[in-house]
C-alpha cells in the first residue's frame, strides 16, 4: 500500500476525464505530475503540482486547471477536501478512514509493508569494501561496508535481485609487501630479531600469521632468497588476511555473496580480452597526453603510451592502460573486472569507493559505458572520511593495526548495531563524526537510542496489555475500532507511516540508504510526541485502564509504528530492541 502512488493514480484518472470532457487538450504528458507531502503540514495531507506542470503545454492558466481538478478530486471518497493555493498548487486533505485503513494495512502486511516491485527483478551488482588484503579493515572500510550492505538490502526490499561482491585487490605490488612483512614475522617466530623498514606492515596482527607459516613449513624458508618463498608466502598471507577480513565483516553482520580475485585476471587472457573489446570499438590507440593541469611535475616528459579513449564516453582526458615497460596500469585490470561484470548480465552496477577514489569515477564510468555500449549503468558512491572521538579527544590509533583504528576496535567499543546505524546518519558523501560517548547517550540527540527507544516503548505497552489479559496480536489489532483516531498527534504518526513506502522507493531510486535512518527518526519522533502528550491527556495513552477495546485501538497505531521501525532497522542491518537496558 502506497497512499501517494494511489492518490497520484486518482489525479491522473481525473486529468484523463478532463481531457475527455475537453477541459484539457489531448496529448499531454503526465510523467512529471507528482503527489507529495506539502511543504507545510498545515496546508494539508498531500499536494499535487499537476496544474503547474501542465499549464504551459496545455496553454492554460495553472489556476484554471487547478480549479477544475479540485472539483474532480472532491468527488473522490478518499479526499475530504481539495483546496487551490497560490498560482495553482492543489492541497488535499484525506478522509479519516484513509488513516485508519493505513494502520490496518501495516498490521496486516507486517514487515512487508513498504516492499515494492519497483526493481522488477532487475539484477544489480553492488561491490563494496574491496579493501587491499594487507591487514584488518579500518574505520573508513567500516563506513563503506555498512553503506554497501544497507544499500544492497534496500534494493532487495525494493524488488531488485542483488549480488553483494568483494573485489580482492591481490594482484598488485602491495601484496608482495605483505608477503615480505609476513616473512619477517616468520623469522621472528624462529627467534630472529627483525626490523620493519618503511613500506612494510608492522602491525601486531601479522604475528599470528608468521607463527602459522612456521607451523606449516618449519624452517624451509629461513635465510632463503625471495625467489624460494615469495609466491607461496604471498598466497598464504593473502588467504590469512581474507580470513581476517571475513571475520571483521561477520562481526558487523556483513556477508558477501561473491569474492572476485584481481589475480585471476592476470595470465588468463581476461585483461587482453577486455582491452580487445575496446580496441574493436576504436577506443584504444597510441598517443601522447597533455601535461597535467596545474603545477607540472619536474620529472614529467611527454611520451607515447597505449591509451583508452575515455573522453568518448564522458571522461575529461584519455587514460593510459599500459606502462612504458609494457606492463598493465592499475586501470587495465579494473577494466577487465568490470567487463566480467557486464558479461555476467547485470542490469546495473554499483561501486562503493572510499573518498580517495574520487579521481577514478569518470574513467571507470567511461569504461563501463564503452564495454556495455551504454546499456549497463554504473553508479559510483564515494564514502567520505569518518572522524573518531572519545572523551572529547580524537580517538588514537590501534596498536594492533599499527597505523589506524580498526573495524574491530569500533565494534568492540559500541557493538555492531550502534556502529551500523551511526554510519548511516549522514549522506555517504558527507564527512561523519563518530563520538564513542555520544553514540551511547540515552537522549534525543542520539538517533540510535531515540529510534530503538520508540520500538522498546511499544513493546513495553504490549507486554503490559498482555499481562492485563488483553489480546494484542496483530490480527486482533487490525480489526480494532479505529474511528477514534483523530487527535493531531495520532494523525501525525499515521502520516509518517504513510510516507514510509514512498521514502523507500526514493531511497532505492537514488541509492541513498541514509534516507531510511532519517525516516525512522521522524517516525520515532512522532511516536514519542504522542506518548508524551498522553501524560497530560489520558485519553491518548496507549494503555486505557479497564477498557480493553480502547486499549486495542490505541495500541494498534503504536504497534504499526513498531512494525515499520523494525522493518527499517532490518534494512539497515540493525536488530530492534524490546527493552532498553
Amino acid at each position: 500500500m502506497n497512499l501517494f502512488t494511489d492518490l497520484r493514480a486518482g489525479v491522473l484518472s481525473a486529468l484523463s476525464e478532463m481531457q475527455a470532457e475537453g477541459v484539457l487538450p489531448e496529448g499531454l504528458d503526465f510523467a512529471n505530475v507528482a503527489v507529495e507531502p506539502p511543504r507545510d503540514a498545515a496546508h494539508g495531507d498531500m499536494a499535487t503540482n499537476a496544474a503547474m506542470v501542465l499549464a504551459k503545454p496545455a496553454k492554460m492558466k495553472p489556476r484554471d486547471i487547478a480549479d477544475a481538478l479540485a472539483v474532480k478530486l472532491s468527488a473522490d471518497p478518499r479526499v475530504a477536501s481539495a483546496e487551490v493555493a497560490g498560482p495553482g498548487f492543489l492541497n488535499l486533505r484525506l478522509a479519516p478512514e484513509i488513516w485508519q485503513g493505513l494502520v490496518r494495512a501495516v498490521l496486516e502486511t507486517g514487515t512487508g509493508f513498504g516492499r515494492s516491485d519497483m526493481g522488477q527483478g532487475k539484477r544489480v551488482n553492488v561491490e563494496y569494501v574491496s579493501a587491499n588484503p594487507t591487514g584488518p579493515l579500518h574505520v573508513g572500510h567500516t563506513r563503506g561496508a555498512v553503506f554497501g550492505d544497507a544499500l544492497a538490502s534496500l534494493l532487495d526490499f525494493a524488488g531488485y535481485e542483488v549480488t553483494r561482491e568483494y573485489y580482492i585487490n591481490d594482484g598488485g605490488a602491495q601484496v608482495d609487501v605483505l608477503a615480505r612483512s609476513v616473512y619477517l614475522r616468520y623469522l621472528e617466530a624462529h627467534g630472529q630479531e627483525v626490523a620493519f623498514e618503511d613500506g612494510t606492515y608492522p602491525g601486531d596482527y601479522l604475528i599470528a600469521v608468521g607463527e602459522a607459516l612456521k607451523a606449516k613449513v618449519g624452517d624451509a624458508f629461513v635465510d632463503k632468497g625471495e625467489q624460494f618463498w615469495l609466491q607461496e608466502v604471498r598466497d598464504f598471507a593473502t588467504d590469512a588476511m581474507m580470513d581476517l577480513i571475513r571475520s571483521d565483516l561477520a562481526s558487523l553482520g556483513v556477508k558477501m555473496d561473491a569474492f572476485f580475485s584481481e589475480k585471476s585476471l592476470y595470465g588468463t587472457g581476461r585483461i587482453e580480452a577486455a582491452i580487445a573489446n575496446l580496441d574493436e570499438k576504436g577506443l584504444i590507440y597510441r598517443g601522447t597526453l597533455e601535461p597535467p593541469k596545474g603545477k607540472v611535475p619536474e620529472d614529467w616528459e611527454p611520451r607515447e603510451q597505449t591509451l583508452f579513449r575515455s573522453t568518448s564516453h564522458g571522461d575529461d582526458v584519455d587514460r593510459p592502460i599500459k606502462k612504458s615497460d609494457g606492463s598493465w596500469t592499475y586501470f587495465a585490470p579494473d577494466i577487465a573486472y568490470h567487463f566480467d561484470k557486464v558479461e555476467r548480465g547485470y542490469d546495473a552496477l554499483i561501486d562503493v569507493f572510499g573518498a580517495d577514489h574520487g579521481g577514478y569515477v569518470k574513467r571507470m564510468k567511461a569504461a563501463v559505458s564503452a564495454l556495455s555500449e551504454g546499456q549497463t549503468p554504473l553508479d559510483i558512491k564515494l564514502t567520505q572520511l569518518v572522524r573518531l572521538f572519545k572523551n572529547g579527544e580524537p580517538f588514537k590509533m590501534s596498536k594492533r593495526a599499527g597505523t589506524f583504528v580498526t573495524l574491530a576496535d569500533v565494534v568492540e567499543q559500541v557493538g555492531p548495531d550502534v556502529t551500523r546505524f551511526v554510519m548511516l546518519t549522514r549522506k555517504n558523501d558527507a564527512p561523519l563524526d563518530f563520538d564513542f560517548d555520544k553514540v551511547l547517550e540515552q537522549s534525543r540527540e542520539n538517533p540510535v537510542f531515540y529510534v530503538q527507544y520508540a520500538h522498546a516503548r511499544v513493546c513495553s505497552v504490549i507486554r503490559k496489555a498482555r499481562e492485563a489479559g488483553i489480546d494484542v496480536d496483530d490480527p486482533t489489532l487490525a480489526s480494532a475500532d479505529l474511528s477514534g483516531m483523530s487527535d493531531p498527534a495520532e494523525l501525525a504518526l499515521a502520516k509518517s507511516l504513510a510516507e514510509w513506502p514512498r521514502l523507500v522507493q526514493i531511497a532505492a531510486r537514488t541509492n541513498e540508504p541514509h534516507r531510511i535512518s532519517f525516516a525512522l527518526y521522524d517516525i520515532a519522533s512522532d511516536l514519542h510526541a504522542l506518548y508524551n502528550k498522553g501524560n497530560d491527556a489520558p485519553e491518548l495513552r496507549f494503555f486505557q485502564e479497564g477498557d480493553p477495546e480502547a486499549t486495542q485501538s490505541k495500541i494498534a497505531l503504536a504497534r504499526a509504528c513498531a512494525v515499520v521501525i523494525s522493518t527499517g532497522l532490518g534494512i539497515l542491518g540493525v536488530a530492534p530492541v524490546e527493552e532498553m537496558r
